[in-house]
């Protein structure tokens, strides 16, 4: 029952996010998640395989058909590394790990067991992402992040934070925007 709700929940926010953020083919959402939290426990303390894989699934229930990326960002005993697809950073630097859910986190882990060919990367700027029980995501998002607020705000004990990108703004009182780019 409670994998099933957490898979729910995972499925609405990222409906959500697609919604607000304006995501498009070829788009990556980075996701940090703690299924310490999700389980209601102390992050780093109860590592869920279970709720990762739950999560997992509502996620990529959504962004997938779209052609989203998901990166999975690593715990801090891999310094926040990401594990994506490989298209979709065909050319960042690749490093050698493997997550696990000790090291790495299960998210991570999950995502490297179901990605078709999964790399780690050390750093991506993605065009949005979901933070699920505070793992701080926001070191993988492109400069200019904008806090959105989704119609949850929790993944089962989780507190649950959303934002989307946006290009800089450059120029003065003379200048124009694109407004499809805000």
């Amino acid at each position: 029952m409670f994998l099933e709700e957490i898979k729910k929940e995972a499925t609405q926010a990222a409906n959500d996010l697609l919604e607000v953020a304006n995501l498009k083919k070829g788009d990556i959402v980075v996701i940090g998640c703690s299924t310490s939290e999700v389980c209601g426990q102390k992050i780093g303390g109860a590592s869920s395989p279970e709720a990762a894989e739950a999560l997992f699934e509502g996620l990529t229930s959504v962004f997938a058909p779209k052609g989203i990326y998901i990166a999975a960002q690593c715990c801090e005993h891999l310094n926040r590394a990401i594990i994506i697809e490989k298209a979709a950073v065909p050319f960042a630097e690749i490093v050698n790990v493997v997550p696990q859910p000790k090291a790495g986190g299960s998210f991570a882990t999950a995502a490297y067991a179901h990605f078709e060919n999964p790399v780690a990367v050390e750093e991506i700027r993605a065009d949005a992402g979901l933070d699920i029980g505070g793992t701080l995501i926001g070191m993988h998002l492109k400069k200019v992040a904008v806090p959105v607020r989704l119609s949850v705000d929790h993944i089962g004990g989780a507190i649950l934070l959303a934002a989307r990108t946006r290009p800089k703004f450059i120029g003065g009182i003379r200048a124009h925007y694109d407004e499809n780019m805000l």
